[in-house]
């Protein structure tokens, strides 16, 4: 049986008002945390990455700061978001907090949570950061996303790219992850 293609867009127009309220609601699902809550579960994230990825912890020392987004929360349906909070550390120390906001539409039904890591390599990275009202990724320093293939191939004399991020932890039924359209902005937590 052949499906007309006037049927599919009646039933994804159908399906776009739930889709974005699922996606604007996702700020109500990943409750807004205390700075001492973020700084309690960055430091936890950052213990479960050393034990799933041995390697990130090498990439670490050779960091100059590390953004840390302990717990992101993504659905979708046709459109979807994602949302999560996170911090700055430069030398173990807090700098900063961040938020991390992704969109997306496109063939996608599911919802989840993981975490992330970005490693900033350099001082222009750092000085990006800290200087863009809003990191886009994609646009500003080059981010390599790790994953055991790149992992293999990498070694800490290798390591030449501005920014390595490593997503783990994923919870829940959605396919494929990725960092594409996330922009990653201050935000002010006491």
């Amino acid at each position: 049986m052949m499906i007309e293609r006037r049927t599919v867009l009646t039933h994804m127009l159908a399906a776009a008002p739930a889709a974005a309220a699922l996606s604007l609601g996702l700020g109500g699902i990943a409750q807004a945390a205390s700075g001492a809550e973020i700084d309690a579960d960055s430091r936890q994230a950052l213990r479960r990455l050393d034990e799933i990825h041995p390697f990130a912890r090498r990439v670490a020392r050779d960091a100059r700061a590390t953004l840390v987004f302990p717990k992101i929360v993504k659905a979708g349906l046709v459109f979807g978001g994602s949302f999560g909070e996170g911090e700055l550390l430069v030398k173990g120390a807090t700098d900063r907090y961040y938020n991390s906001i992704g969109g997306s539409w496109g063939l996608q039904i599911g919802a989840q949570t993981y975490s992330y890591v970005v490693f900033l390599m350099s001082e222009k990275a750092v000085e990006y950061i800290h200087e863009s009202h809003g990191w886009e990724i994609g646009v500003g320093p080059t981010v390599v996303v790790v994953d055991e293939g790149v992992a293999k191939n990498l070694s800490t004399s290798t390591l030449k790219d501005d920014a390595y991020a490593f997503i783990y932890g994923q919870k829940g039924l959605m396919a494929g992850l990725s960092l594409e359209g996330v922009k990653i902005s201050p935000i002010d937590k006491k």
